[in-house]
């Protein structure tokens, strides 16, 4: 079935019209995407020198780095490509892979600002639920394996609405330095 069968003359005339079987599906193009996965940006090894984000991030100021909180051991920083607005993750100082690597201030220290990231996404977000964890190696799914992170993913009922499900696209409704700025000024002062 081409275009004009199903009622969609407007596809004749769109660009790739007659390079392929036209298949009756929408398409969304989200070309800032293609950054991702090229994996622009991502460490070319396993090692800090490699191009580590997670090493880097933290050397940068706070809102450059998207870094919204620091501790003596580990620091929250916004995930540049988010599941949901106010995607932190919860990363050591030090390059990582393993949890069971970590030191026992260092465990600490990831819990602390775990519970203070839900706290910040709490008060500034009022989300319903939320998703945390770690991707422990690249089997397991992490997309940056050789820097242990934790991830706070707030969630509301709903969020995985026809856009992420069938569009495959994440709709956000607030920069990323928006976002940065909101859960710094909701961090807890303890």
């Amino acid at each position: 079935m081409n275009g004009a069968e199903n009622g969609r003359d407007d596809q004749r005339d769109a660009p790739g019209a007659g390079t392929g079987s036209p298949d009756g599906w929408d398409r969304l193009w989200t070309p800032h995407r293609m950054a991702y996965i090229k994996g622009e940006g991502k460490p070319t090894g396993s090692r800090p020198e490699d191009g580590c984000p997670f090493c880097r991030a933290p050397a940068l100021a706070d809102p450059e780095g998207l870094v919204v909180a620091r501790g003596k051991s580990a620091y929250a920083v916004l995930n540049l490509y988010p599941y949901n607005s106010g995607h932190l993750m919860v990363c050591p100082y030090r390059h990582v892979s393993e949890y069971t690597g970590l030191d026992e201030d260092e465990t600490a220290d990831v819990a602390a600002l775990t519970r203070a990231g839900i706290r910040a996404l709490t008060a500034a977000y009022r989300p319903q639920g939320f998703n945390v964890g770690m991707n422990l190696g690249t089997a397991a799914g992490a997309g940056i394996a050789a820097h242990l992170h934790q991830h706070i993913v707030p969630r509301w009922g709903g969020d995985a609405n026809f856009m992420p499900v069938i569009g495959q696209t994440k709709v956000l409704p607030e920069m990323l330095e928006q976002t940065r700025e909101k859960l710094a000024d909701h961090w807890p002062r303890e």
